[in-house]
């Protein structure tokens, strides 16, 4: 535990401006970010009396190591640049909301020549408009099935659009009128275009509009007796009718607005947000967060606006946003969503009337979520922390391994050999920090000196890093130099900077910056010692090492002759067993990964300049590389892009890799011709 005074700044030295602070911890980690009017003012109240501070703010003045702070000009910019940094560094005691579920939003492909109507979720695409959330995918198809009859746009995938279009017959629904079949030319893109839009315009709100056109055509076409074309059109405007009433009317004068509730407790928040556009609720959805740093409804509510608004532009900002609570600095805030909207924005609470009434049903429902979500993570959370606790009293730990790392060796038949590393914090996977490695150190089969090696190139990278932010000092004197490994690992994700090093001083997450409170490896005593003698020749003997048998699930710690036996219904062994199959997991999908890699290997591979094309164009010209093996250099030299230089090449390569053995046909003896597209 830190001590704040430690790195508390000195007086004068923190401006009296706007701007936006960080504090980082001991490994140089951004753990917080926040904004202030005042920057003295804020960043001081973090120094007083620890008693006198909030129990979070304690925990999190205490993590950090430092605070520093950039001054900006306005308070607006403050908030944006706040929201970027919350976004970039992750800060574990930020607040950060989570969707209780992927919801699905009526996607209108604007990007593409003939725009699609399709259900979409995740993270948004430029050019799309999208319009929801929805509850459910299937009410989204509902709403669509029922609107192509006025609104006949494309709904089919890429691939069935162009078979049609090769093939010049239009799919099902081209032929019933629910497609205006663009693929085969029957409306122009300009046309479809206009559909597409008409559509995104009756999606939006505008909705009398094209009822009343279709009424009156309707009337007019009854006038002239075409009554068949009459009674389509009278279709139409009910279907139209009907999808409008799968949304209800919750505000008569047909209000663009989002509404936010939150429910909250000392621990945990849920927000509810209601989408209301042209006096209708066309979609809600929820959040659910941990209150990792003292925050009250205000605070939760300008924290929301930043992670629903932070990506959006134009239209996407509503007119109106009614809250329970205004942020701190309600016209900074008000001011940046009217920057990201282009037009004026209210921000306020509702205080009478419809609007009022409307929000005591979304706080209803944010009360209802976090009932639900407490219910279903109560248990969730008390079999964690059961679980590490169990742990570190099995394993003789000082405190619960809140950090846990998992090696695991895998090959096949001493070929290919991979390891990887999976890492849990707080009982969760923590994918982002994954890592695989190859064994390159020596060849064949040999799991304990496998893994030796890579937990020597790990914990090496760690103390680099503590070497580079100056952490570490001095090694001991038994201890080998820490030079960069030979061959490092390739990561799983969060690619490190382009020098293939970890980014300095940054506060992102580096590549093995971070020690783990317990090391597990698969495997027994041998597992276990090989891991443990390459910590000590690092001269590292603060981190716990244990190993977890398969045959009898026993836990096996350095030096003892016996193992930890947990009883089965353990929730520690239960954690363990999870680290260690998402290890195995992790590892044997590296390791098919590189054999099927290497089953597809050719002799061309090993041509330099030689890319894929050309490979191709190579194969294909002679069949086989068999026949390209017996082809001289100028039949080589026929093919187009091949020069006389490269055919040498190739020529040279194929000569000096030996012909696979021929196939033999068993029951018959006969000797199967080679006739292969690209292996040897």
């Amino acid at each position: 535990m830190a001590d704040p005074s430690s790195y508390r700044p000195k007086p004068g030295q923190i401006p009296d401006s706007p701007g936006v602070y960080k504090f980082r911890d001991e490994h140089r980690r951004v753990i917080y970010v926040g904004k202030a009017k005042n920057l003295r003012q804020r960043v001081a109240n973090y120094f007083q009396d620890l008693a006198n501070l909030h129990p979070r703010t304690r925990t999190m003045v205490t993590t950090a190591a430092s605070v520093e702070w950039t001054v900006v000009s306005t308070e607006v910019e403050a908030l944006q640049l706040e929201y970027s940094w919350i976004k970039e560094f992750d800060p574990r005691f930020n607040v950060k909301y989570r969707d209780d579920k992927s919801y699905p939003y009526l996607a209108v492909t604007l990007n593409e020549e003939f725009p699609r109507v399709q259900v979409m979720r995740g993270a948004k695409k430029k050019g799309v408009r999208y319009f929801g959330p929805y509850g459910h995918a299937w009410a989204i198809r509902e709403t669509v099935d029922l609107m192509l009859r006025v609104f006949p746009v494309r709904t089919c995938s890429a691939g069935v659009f162009k078979n049609a279009a090769r093939t010049g017959r239009p799919c099902l629904l081209g032929y019933i009128g629910k497609c205006s079949a663009p693929c085969v030319g029957r409306v122009t893109p300009e046309e479809h275009r206009e559909l597409a839009e008409d559509f995104c315009d009756f999606m939006a709100g505008r909705t009398g509009t094209y009822i009343r056109r279709l009424e009156k055509d309707m009337m007019q076409a009854a006038e002239e007796m075409e009554y068949e074309r009459a009674a389509r059109l009278r279709d139409d405007a009910e279907a139209l009718k009907r999808a409008m009433e799968k949304s209800a009317v919750v505000l008569a004068d047909a209000t663009d607005a989002d509404l936010i509730a939150v429910a909250e407790d000392e621990l945990e928040a849920a927000l509810q947000i209601f989408h209301v556009r042209g006096g209708r609720v066309r979609g809600q959805r929820g959040w659910v967060t941990d209150k990792v740093e003292a925050v009250d409804t205000s605070g939760l509510v300008e924290h929301a606006l930043q992670q629903l608004y932070g990506e959006e532009r134009g239209d996407a900002v509503p007119k109106e946003v009614l809250v329970p609570a205004l942020p701190e600095d309600t016209e900074a805030v008000s001011q940046w969503l009217a920057e990201r909207r282009g037009s004026q924005v209210s921000l306020r609470i509702p205080q009478r009337g419809d609007k009022k009434d409307l929000m005591v049903t979304v706080q209803r429902n944010a009360q209802q979520a976090l009932g639900l979500h407490k219910t279903k993570r109560a248990s969730d959370l008390t079999t964690r922390s059961r679980a590490l606790e169990e742990i570190a009293e099995a394993l003789g730990l000082d405190t619960a391994p809140l950090r846990i790392e998992c090696y695991d060796i895998s090959h096949l038949q001493g070929d290919d050999v991979v390891a990887s590393m999976v890492v849990f914090e707080d009982g969760l996977a923590r994918k982002s920090e994954y890592r695989r490695f190859q064994i390159k150190g020596f060849e064949g089969q040999d799991d304990v000196r496998s893994m030796h090696e890579v937990i020597g190139r790990r914990f090496k990278r760690y103390l680099q890093d503590k070497e580079r932010t100056g952490e570490w000092e001095e090694q001991p004197a038994d201890a080998p130099a820490a030079e960069p490994a030979a061959t490092g690992p390739v990561p799983a994700a969060a690619p490190a900077a382009e020098d293939g090093e970890p980014r300095e001083d940054d506060g992102r997450p580096k590549r093995f910056a971070y020690p783990p409170q317990l090391v597990v490896v698969d495997g027994g005593q041998p597992q276990v010692a090989a891991a443990r003698r390459a910590l000590d020749e690092l001269g590292i003997d603060d981190i716990a090492v244990c190993g977890l048998a398969k045959r009898l699930e026993e836990v096996w710690l350095p030096g003892d002759d016996d193992p930890v036996v947990l009883p089965r219904s353990s929730e520690g062994l239960y954690l363990l067993q999870r680290v260690r199959d998402e290890a195995h997991r992790f590892a044997i999908t590296y390791q098919r990964a590189k054999r099927a890699k290497r089953i597809r290997s050719s002799p061309l591979d090993d041509v330099p300049g030689l890319g894929e094309t050309r490979k191709q164009a190579l194969i294909k010209h002679f069949g086989s590389v068999k026949k390209l093996r017996q082809a001289t250099i100028d039949e080589i030299c026929e093919v187009p892009g091949i020069g006389r230089r490269t055919a040498e090449s190739v020529a040279v390569a194929l000569a000096s890799t030996a012909p696979a053995a021929p196939a033999v046909n068993t029951a018959t003896g006969e000797i199967i011709e080679e006739d292969d597209g690209g292996s040897s």
